[in-house]
């Protein structure tokens, strides 16, 4: 799907066979396809994709964002959402919020496609933390990093001295 700016993306752009492909360095189950809607159309405060999580896959790993909100809206299929260490089965017409702050991971242990709406903020500067994994995403603009959380926390004790 090229990715210029207009108005209307038509559903016969969207096919498997221009979807973009993204998975998460941190998690080898880690899988999605889709189409980046609000950029196709100019968009740049708000995202949203239509994504679908293959059979036996996950989103990306469990996560908290600091300061975008997230959400989904399943389309078809089942999936497994963990939010704060609770784990939900979805399915389609079932909406998912995720204030900044609340813990989540999205997962597909089912036969069968899951296709959802995903969306959020799109900040300039995000910081996100993976809780299981004891490391902290900085991102700004586009540039993104990956430290150890007592790296970071070492480094905010020493701009208190």
């Amino acid at each position: 799907m090229p990715l210029m700016p207009g108005y209307i993306v038509r559903a016969a752009d969207r096919r498997a066979d221009n979807e973009l492909s993204s998975s998460h360095p941190y998690n080898p189950s880690s899988e999605i396809h889709g189409h980046p809607l609000s950029r196709a159309v100019g968009l740049k405060r708000v995202g949203l994709w239509s994504v679908r999580l293959p059979p036996g896959k996950e989103s990306f790993v469990y996560h908290r964002h600091r300061f975008e909100e997230e959400l989904i809206y399943a389309l078809s299929g089942r999936a497994v959402v963990e939010i704060e260490d609770e784990r939900h089965e979805i399915g389609p017409g079932d909406f998912v919020g995720f204030p900044a702050g609340v813990a989540h991971h999205l997962l597909n242990p089912f036969a069968e496609d899951f296709l959802y709406l995903s969306g959020g903020e799109n900040r300039d500067f995000e910081v996100a933390d993976y809780p299981r994994l004891g490391k902290r995403m900085v991102r700004i603009g586009e540039r993104a990093d990956i430290y150890p959380v007592d790296a970071v926390e070492a480094m905010q004790g020493a701009e208190k001295l």
